[in-house]
C-alpha cells in the first residue's frame, strides 16, 4: 500500500503539487498566521478603495493635463465613465471573483487580483498623451484596475473568515472595514494634495504599495478554507453580467440631459438598458435554480442573518454612496467659495474639511466590531443605523451656509454611526456563511454594496437635479439679468441642464464662468468680476440648492431606517452568531467522539446510471472522476430513501463532499484524496447515521446506512425547583450516537426520527450540573415519555423571600470566599430564584441584598445539591 502511495506522489502534476504546497492548515500556520492574514488584506482593501475615490477629487487635473474639457457634451460620458467604471466594473465581478476564490483558492486569486492592480496604476501613471484617446486610455485600465480590486474585495472577507475564528472575526472585519471605508476618504485627501503637483502622481502612489504586497501575499498568505471543484456557470456568469452592466449603465446615462429634460430617464436607449437588464436578471435567477454549480448560491437566502444583513447592507450603502458626491458638492461649489476660497483650491479643503467622517469611523469600527464578538451584532448594527438616520436629518435642517463646528459634529457623528453599522454587519453575513461559499457569499455581499453605490450615485444626482430645477433657472436668470446680462443670453444660461452645474461645482471649476461663455464678454468688467466672483453663485444657488439636498437626505434617511429594520432580524435568538459550520460537521465531531467506526467494505462500480445522475459538490461532474465512496440509504424494513443526502467531513469536520440518492437508494462520492472522513447520511424526519472509512489507492468503499425514523420520543429536563434548557444526546445500544436534541426554556423536548421497539439511552447535560442518562424503549405506537433530573455541581442555588414567603425579584446574591472577597454576584429572577455557578469545594458566605442584607454559611460540594433558601430579615435555613 505504501508503494502505491508513493507511486501515486510521484504522478502528481507540478501544478496539482504547486497547489497542495499553497494550500495548509491554521495549525500548520501558526497562531500568528491570522494577524499575517489580516495586515496583507488590509493593505488590499486600503489601495484598492483609495483609488475609487482619489478620481474623483483629481478629475480637474486629470483632464487639464490631457487638454480635454469635460463639460462639453461629447465629453460628459468620459467624465461619467472616468467617475464609475471602476464602482461599475467590482459590482459585476465580485460575485465571479468570490466563486474562483472557493474553486481555486482565496489567497491564490487575491494575489492575483493584487498583480493586476499594480500593473494597471503602472499604466495608468504613464499616460503620455492627450485628448479623447487618453481619455479612452484611462478608462480602459480604470477597468482593468476594477478587475483587480474585484478580485480584492471579493476574497478578503473570506480569507479573513477563513483565518479568524468565530469570536474574533467582528475584530477583524472592524479593521478590514476601517481601511474599505476610510480609504475612499483618504483617496479624496491624498488626490487632493497630489493632483495639483502632478495627477500621474494619484496612480503612481498606488505602484510601491502593490508590489510589495503582491510579493508579501505571494509568500505569506495560504488557503486555508475548503476548496470546492465545481463547472464554471458559464450562463448564470454572462447573464448576471449583461443585466446588471446594463441596469448600472443605464443608471450612468439616465444622469445626463436628454432633448429638452434635464435628464435622460426618458431616453429610449436608458429605458431599454433598465427593463432589458431587468429581464435579464431574471432569466439569471432563474438560470440559477437549474445549474449544478450555480454562480449565486440562492440557497444561501434561506439563512435569516445573510438574507437581512445583506439587505441592511444594500440600504447603508444605497444611504451614504452618494452622500460623498452631494459633499463634495455643498463644499467645493458653495459653501467654500462663500468663505474665500476659491475654486482652484476647493477639491483640497473639501477632501480635508470632511475628515472628521473618517475621523468617527475610525474610532468606533473596529471598537463595535470586537464588541460585537461578545455582545451580538444586531444592536450595534441597528443603533448605527438609527444614528446615521439622525445625522441625515440633521443634515436637512442645518442651512447651506453652515457654520463648521456643527457640520464637523454631524460629519464625527455620522462616521460613528456607520462605523457601529458596518463591522458588525460584515462580521454576521460571513459567520452565517457555510465554510465552501465564505467566497461566493462575500463577492454577493460586495456586489450588493457595489452596486447600490452606483445606483446611490444615480438617484441622488437624479433627486438633487430633480429639485434643483424646480428653482434654479428662475434664480439664474434673475441672478444674470439683474447684474446687467441681455435677457435672451441670460435665459438661455438659466435654462442649461443643470447636471452642468452640478458637475462644474463637483469639478471645483466657476461654474458662471464656464457656462457664461462670450455671454460675459460684453458685460462690464465690474459685473464680469462680480458674476464670476466668490459670492454671486453660492448665494444664487443656495436656495435652489436646498430643495435638492432636502429631496436627496429625506431619500438616505429612508434607507438608513430600512437598514435598521432589516438589522432587528439578523443574528440567533440568543445573540449569539449563528453557526457557520454544516450540520454534517457537528455530526460527523459527535460521531467522531463516540468512536463510530465500521469495517472496511470493497465493492465494484455503483450503477452505471448514476454516474449521470449524481451531484457530488466536492468535485466535477465528470464521468472519468472514479468514485471512492458508494452504498445505498434505506429505511429500516429495506426500502430505499431517495429524499436522503450523504456528506462527507475530514477530520476537522470540514464539509469535503457530498451526493444526492438516486431512486434505488444508491449514492457515489467522487474526487476525495487519500485519507480519513466521516460520511454522514441525513432524510427528513429520519435520525442521521455516521460512519467512519479510510479512502486509499484505487479501491472504492462502501458504506450502506440504514435510516430509522417514524416514531418520537418527548420529556422534561429540570432539577429540583425549575426546568433546565438542556442538551440532549441520543445513543443506540452500541454506543453508537442516533441523534440530538435541545430541551426549550420550559425544559420541554421531542426526538423524532426512533423506530418502534428502539431501546436507546437518552442522556441530558447543562453547565454546572452533572449529566444524567436513561434508558428508554420506545413503545408500539410510537410515543414515549420521560423525565429526567439533573442534580447541581460546582454551585449554588435557592430563592429569596420575604418573612411571609412572598418571592423577592430582583434581589442581589453575592458569594464571599475563604478570602473574603467577592467571587460572584447574581440577581434572583422574576420568581425570586437565583444559581451562582463555578465555584469550588469550599466554604462560602451568601449575602443577600435588597432591603435588609441576610447572610447565610454554605459549604459547596461538587458531590452534593447545594441548595440554600434566603429569607430577608429572619434567619434562613440551608436545605441540602
Amino acid at each position: 500500500m505504501s508503494n502505491q502511495t508513493v507511486s501515486e506522489a510521484d504522478r502528481a502534476t507540478p501544478p496539482e503539487a504547486a497547489r497542495r504546497s499553497r494550500q495548509k492548515s491554521l495549525s500548520e500556520l501558526g497562531p500568528h498566521y491570522k494577524w499575517i492574514a489580516l495586515s496583507n488584506t488590509t493593505l488590499g482593501m486600503l489601495i484598492a478603495t483609495i483609488n475609487s475615490s482619489i478620481v474623483l477629487i483629481a478629475l480637474p487635473d486629470i483632464f487639464k493635463g490631457i487638454h480635454l474639457n469635460p463639460l462639453e457634451p461629447q465629453n460628459t460620458s468620459y467624465l461619467l465613465w472616468m467617475m464609475m467604471g471602476f464602482l461599475v466594473v467590482t459590482a459585476v465581478l465580485v460575485v465571479s471573483f468570490g466563486r474562483f476564490g472557493d474553486m481555486f483558492g482565496r489567497a491564490r486569486m487575491y494575489n492575483m487580483g493584487f498583480a493586476i492592480f499594480t500593473v494597471s496604476s503602472i499604466f495608468l501613471a504613464i499616460t503620455w498623451f492627450d485628448g479623447s484617446e487618453a481619455a479612452i486610455w484611462l478608462i480602459f485600465w480604470r477597468i482593468v484596475q476594477g478587475v483587480g480590486g474585484a478580485f480584492l474585495m471579493a476574497n478578503s472577507s473570506a480569507i479573513l473568515t477563513d483565518a479568524f475564528p468565530a469570536n474574533q472575526r467582528g475584530l477583524a472585519m472592524g479593521i478590514n472595514g476601517v481601511a474599505a471605508i476610510a480609504g475612499s476618504f483618504l483617496g479624496l485627501l491624498i488626490g487632493g494634495v497630489l493632483a495639483p503637483i502632478q495627477w500621474h502622481f494619484i496612480f503612481l502612489v498606488s505602484v510601491p504599495f502593490g508590489v510589495v504586497g503582491t510579493i508579501w501575499a505571494y509568500l505569506k498568505l495560504h488557503d486555508t478554507g475548503e476548496r470546492r471543484k465545481a463547472k464554471m456557470d458559464w450562463w448564470g456568469n454572462i447573464t448576471f453580467a449583461v443585466g446588471l452592466v446594463a441596469i448600472l449603465v443605464g443608471i450612468t446615462y439616465g444622469i445626463q440631459p436628454y432633448g429638452d429634460s434635464n435628464m435622460g430617464w426618458g431616453n429610449p436607449w436608458v429605458l431599454a438598458a433598465l427593463i432589458g437588464g431587468v429581464i435579464v436578471l431574471v432569466a439569471f435567477v432563474l438560470i440559477e435554480t437549474k445549474v449544478a454549480s450555480p454562480l449565486f448560491e440562492l440557497s444561501l437566502f434561506k439563512n435569516r442573518s445573510f438574507t437581512f444583513g445583506n439587505i441592511a447592507n444594500l440600504m447603508a450603502s444605497i444611504g451614504r454612496g452618494g452622500l460623498q458626491f452631494i459633499l463634495i458638492i455643498w463644499l467645493q461649489g458653495i459653501w467654500l467659495p462663500q468663505h474665500g476660497y476659491d475654486y482652484s483650491r476647493t477639491p483640497l479643503w473639501a477632501g480635508i474639511y470632511m475628515v472628521p467622517m473618517t475621523i468617527g469611523f475610525l474610532l468606533s469600527a473596529p471598537v463595535s466590531g470586537a464588541l460585537s464578538d461578545k455582545l451580538g451584532t444586531k444592536w450595534f448594527t441597528t443603533t448605527g443605523m438609527g444614528i446615521t438616520a439622525g445625522t441625515f436629518a440633521t443634515l436637512i435642517a442645518m442651512p447651506v451656509d453652515f457654520s463648521y463646528w456643527v457640520f464637523a459634529l454631524v460629519m464625527l457623528i455620522n462616521g460613528i454611526g456607520m462605523g457601529l453599522f458596518a463591522s458588525p454587519n460584515r462580521a454576521e453575513v460571513m459567520n452565517s456563511l457555510p465554510v465552501t461559499s465564505r467566497g461566493s457569499g462575500a463577492g454577493m455581499m460586495t456586489t450588493f454594496q457595489n452596486a447600490a453605490m452606483v445606483l446611490s450615485i444615480g438617484l441622488f444626482f437624479s433627486l438633487m437635479i430633480a429639485g434643483l430645477s424646480a428653482h434654479l433657472p428662475d434664480a439664474m436668470f434673475s441672478g444674470l439679468s439683474s447684474n446687467g446680462m441681455p435677457e435672451g443670453a441670460a435665459n438661455g444660461i438659466a435654462h442649461l441642464p443643470t447636471v452642468g452645474i452640478l458637475f462644474a461645482a463637483f469639478l471645483g471649476y466657476n461654474p458662471i464662468q464656464e457656462v457664461g461663455g462670450q455671454a460675459l464678454q460684453g458685460l462690464p468688467q465690474a459685473s464680469v468680476d462680480h458674476l464670476t466672483g466668490l459670492d454671486f453663485f453660492p448665494h444664487l444657488i443656495s436656495d435652489p440648492f436646498h430643495d435638492g439636498l432636502t429631496a436627496a437626505f429625506t431619500f438616505a434617511l429612508i434607507c438608513c431606517i430600512l437598514g435598521a429594520i432589516a438589522s432587528l432580524f439578523t443574528g440567533s435568538r440568543n445573540g449569539l452568531p449563528e453557526s457557520p459550520e454544516t450540520v454534517g460537521a457537528e455530526l460527523a465531531a459527535v460521531a467522531a467522539d463516540a468512536g463510530v467506526a465500521a469495517p472496511s467494505e470493497l465493492v465494484d462500480e455503483p450503477n452505471p446510471t448514476a454516474r449521470h445522475s449524481l451531484t457530488n459538490v466536492g468535485a466535477a461532474h465528470d464521468d472519468l472522476d472514479r468514485p471512492r465512496i458508494a452504498g445505498r440509504i434505506t429505511a429500516g424494513d429495506g426500502s430505499p430513501l431517495p429524499t436522503a443526502a450523504v456528506t462527507v467531513t475530514d477530520l476537522h469536520g470540514r464539509q469535503t463532499g457530498s451526493a444526492s440518492v438516486l431512486d434505488d437508494g444508491s449514492y457515489a462520492i467522487r474526487g476525495l484524496e487519500d485519507g480519513t472522513y466521516t460520511v454522514i447520511a441525513t432524510a427528513p424526519g429520519r435520525s442521521p447515521r455516521a460512519l467512519s472509512v479510510s479512502v486509499v489507492g484505487d479501491l472504492v468503499f462502501r458504506r450502506d446506512f440504514t435510516l430509522a425514523g417514524g416514531s418520537a420520543l418527548s420529556g422534561t429536563v429540570r432539577d429540583a425547583q425549575r426546568p433546565i434548557a438542556a442538551a440532549l444526546i441520543v445513543t443506540d445500544q452500541s454506543g453508537a450516537v442516533v441523534t440530538q436534541a435541545q430541551a426549550d426554556a420550559e425544559g420541554r423536548f421531542s426526538i423524532t426520527g426512533l423506530s418502534d421497539g428502539d431501546t436507546v439511552a437518552v442522556t441530558a447535560s447543562a453547565p454546572g450540573y452533572q449529566p444524567t442518562s436513561q434508558l428508554v424503549t420506545v413503545d408500539a405506537a410510537g410515543r414515549g415519555e420521560i423525565d429526567l433530573v439533573l442534580l447541581a455541581i460546582g454551585g449554588v442555588q435557592g430563592s429569596v423571600r420575604t418573612a411571609d414567603g412572598s418571592p423577592l425579584a430582583g434581589a442581589t446574591v453575592s458569594a464571599i470566599g475563604p478570602e473574603q472577597t467577592i467571587v460572584a454576584s447574581v440577581t434572583t429572577d422574576a420568581d425570586g430564584r437565583y444559581r451562582i455557578e463555578g465555584l469550588t469545594d469550599a466554604q462560602f458566605t451568601l449575602v443577600a441584598n435588597m432591603y435588609e442584607p441576610a447572610a447565610v454559611p454554605v459549604t459547596v460540594l461538587a458531590s452534593r445539591h447545594n441548595t440554600v433558601d434566603i429569607e430577608l430579615g429572619t434567619t434562613s435555613r440551608p436545605v441540602s
